[in-house]
């Protein structure tokens, strides 16, 4: 049934302009006053959702005031919960399980998607049957914490689902929300449902081996009824919010206007946000059920479930994950300044009376007591949704409040044999470093860290939840435009990168240096770890001649490179770095005149060269699995992927061009890209890749940091 017409979906407006003189004639005049007439009446009148049948009354008494949703039979909507586990020890899988089992139990057309890639996600989904899916293709912090935004992305990218729901994954759902939600699929308007479970502080109950119902401790059926009657102790109030539950219909359609920025999963303030920006949006109706008690929050589970509680706490409130969701909440959206009020912005609640669901203005616009009334530190004070002031004088983050130092996060990141993958960037390249990082996600490379050039590109890489470290001592003004190779600030920019290299060799760290301009199709480290023994340095070859050595003067690329932690592969390091240091050209000359000797003295044969002083041997990379940009004008191909593909390349690099621009251009309509800076978020398996190839390329050539 259709809502009233006050109610439904307006058209966008065009644009178009004012009359000339801003008078306007009398008939215009009459008519806007009629038009404001109707628009302060519908205000002013409650709002009012069409039942089933035509004839549906107003309810009086106690329900005055409110209106019914919309009942009556029909297909059950198809809904979908997606949830991200939390792995030991901040999440308890014995917990998770009893939730996801409760979530299977409910009636009609249900379905569960767990996101992430850890393996207790994947051994619940083994135990719990088909109807339960794991997605691995979720953006992550290095430390392993899903990003909101992605998590959001991939319910939104449910084309099959009429109803998606995001909760927490140890939240007990119970069938409340199906009887809802099949009432909420009948309004005819895109909506958002948000719901805060009670917080039980102990839970006497099982499912049952079959899941149809609940037990006691007894073995006694449980009624629905009394889940939802239990007392709760208190209302879940943890910045992370995990009691929780959020539905919307329409997946595809947005929730909100503007970028849902990249909070971290479970750190606080995203689901305030989320809500903040939906109401404000004016693009869905927003309604508050959390009177209904849809599920429930088990604090702590009693001896009959033979399981501990999860540790609630995770990560400290001052924790720099904490911080970084504060600093997001502040400098995006609109939630840290009162908006105009407007008529259509409006929260209703929801209550049940008997069989139906009735729902009325809630008079201010904040989420009722059910939400965030019960603990006001929640939200800041009174339970405002409009302003937390706490958050919004904090804009900024501070350097005390982000990770880690060089050898914290060697410590965190590097492989079984102490090997690491070391990116180095600068703000002009920060996009390119995205799509170089989305990569070695996607290929489950973890053990690579980023050295950051500036301050901007460190915060930046904070907040993309990358591994990096800044380094004191780069050069000051790097261009946006003009960095690359030949000029001046190449040079530069270069000298930082085999500087850093030598540090960490020196840590005892074995690293393989790529530059972000590199494509990885697979992952290289095991194979060079195992050909390339110690004393023994690879690094790809500039050689564009398909015949010949590939060894000859000044063909060696420091851009793609593989050193151990050893004796002689430190001493020429420090050789190259002093030899760099009193050069007027970039680092690249001097690892080939050091290494090879000028003009090739030291070559011994067409890929190979014995450094005299060390006897360290430098291995020239096979080009059909290293080749440069030049090589067999691989980029020039129809399909590239498919070309370098079929010779097996684990690489290919977008050198041998000059120009960010020009760079940027030819890597992503290749393909061969993994970034939408616009949204943040990795390209996933799920993303509309075609349509970002053809149109988001263009945008990428500005700083994709303005707002």
């Amino acid at each position: 049934m259709q809502l009233p017409s006050h109610h439904r979906r307006v058209a966008p407006r065009r644009g178009g302009r004012r009359a000339r003189g801003g008078v306007a004639d009398p008939a215009s005049r009459l008519a806007g006053c009629l038009l404001l007439f109707l628009a302060l009446a519908a205000a002013a009148a409650v709002l009012c959702l069409s039942s089933s049948s035509s004839s549906r009354r107003h309810h009086e008494g106690a329900g005055g005031g409110r209106e019914t949703l919309p009942g009556g039979s029909g297909a059950a909507p198809r809904v979908t919960i997606f949830a991200a586990p939390r792995p030991p020890p901040e999440g308890s899988p014995a917990r998770q399980e009893l939730a996801v089992r409760s979530w299977l139990a409910l009636p009609g057309n249900v379905s569960v998607v767990l996101l992430g890639a850890h393996a207790s996600s994947l051994a619940l989904a083994g135990r719990l049957g088909r109807r339960v899916t794991v997605d691995a293709a979720i953006d992550s912090a290095f430390t392993g914490t899903p990003f909101f935004h992605s998590m959001v992305a991939r319910a939104q990218a449910a084309s099959d689902s009429h109803i998606c729901v995001l909760v927490d994954a140890e939240i007990i759902l119970l069938p409340e929300i199906v009887n809802a939600l099949a009432h909420f699929s009948k309004v005819d308007r895109d909506w958002f449902l948000v719901a805060m479970s009670p917080n039980i502080t102990e839970f006497h109950y099982k499912l049952a081996d079959n899941g149809s119902h609940w037990l006691q401790a007894d073995g006694k059926k449980v009624s629905f009824k009394k889940l939802q009657e239990i007392p709760a102790d208190k209302w879940t109030s943890e910045s992370s919010d995990r009691g929780l539950i959020v539905a919307w219909n329409s997946p595809s359609s947005p929730l909100h206007a503007g970028v849902l920025p990249s909070f971290l999963y479970g750190r606080g303030e995203h689901n305030w946000w989320l809500i903040h920006e939906v109401l404000s949006s004016d693009m869905r109706l927003v309604f508050d059920a959390s009177s209904l008690v849809l599920g429930l929050y088990p604090e702590s589970f009693s001896s009959m479930h033979d399981m501990s509680s999860s540790k609630n706490d995770g990560l400290p409130a001052g924790s720099w994950q904490y911080s970084v969701n504060r600093h997001l909440a502040a400098i995006y959206g609109s939630y840290c300044y009162r908006l105009l009020r407007r008529h259509s912005t409006v929260l209703h609640k929801v209550v049940k009376q008997s069989e139906d669901y009735m729902f009325s203005k809630a008079k201010e616009l904040t989420l009722s007591d059910f939400v965030i009334g019960k603990e006001q530190r929640a939200h800041g004070e009174g339970g405002s949704l409009w302003r937390n002031e706490s958050i919004c004088l904090s804009g900024h983050l501070h350097s005390s409040d982000l990770p880690y130092s060089l050898s914290r996060l060697l410590e965190l990141t590097a492989d079984k044999n102490r090997s690491i993958v070391l990116g180095v960037a600068g703000v002009s390249y920060r996009d390119m470093l995205m799509s170089w990082a989305c990569r070695l996600r996607h290929l489950r490379v973890t053990n690579f860290i980023v050295c950051a050039l500036d301050h901007e590109t460190y915060e930046f890489s904070v907040l993309q939840g990358l591994p990096v470290f800044r380094d004191p001592l780069s050069p000051k003004n790097v261009s946006f435009d003009d960095c690359h190779f030949g000029t001046k600030c190449f040079q530069q920019v270069t000298k930082v990168k085999s500087r850093i290299v030598l540090e960490i060799l020196k840590l005892g760290y074995n690293v393989l240096l790529s530059d972000v301009d590199v494509y990885w199709f697979d992952n290289p480290v095991p194979l060079m770890y195992s050909l390339l023994g110690p004393a023994t340095f690879g690094a790809q070859s500039d050689e564009y001649s398909d015949t010949g050595p590939i060894n000859l003067p000044r063909r060696l690329n420091s851009g793609f490179y593989f050193a151990r932690s050893d004796n002689a592969t430190i001493t020429v390091m420090q050789m190259i770095v002093k030899h760099a240091s009193n050069s007027g050209l970039s680092e690249q000359p001097s690892f080939y005149d050091v290494m090879c000797g000028k003009n090739g003295t030291n070559r011994i044969s067409g890929d190979r060269c014995l450094e005299p002083a060390t006897n360290l041997t430098v291995v020239f990379l096979n080009r059909d699995l290293f080749p440069n940009g030049a090589y067999k004008g691989l980029w020039e191909k129809h399909d590239v992927q498919s070309t370098c593909m079929e010779l097996g390349c684990f690489i290919l690099h977008n050198n041998w061009i000059n120009g960010r621009k020009k760079k940027l251009q030819r890597q992503m309509s290749s393909g061969l890209w993994d970034y939408d800076p616009s949204s943040r978020l990795c390209l996933q398996s799920w993303s509309d890749r075609g349509s970002f190839r053809l149109t988001g390329r263009f945008h990428l050539f500005e700083d994709t940091d303005k707002q």
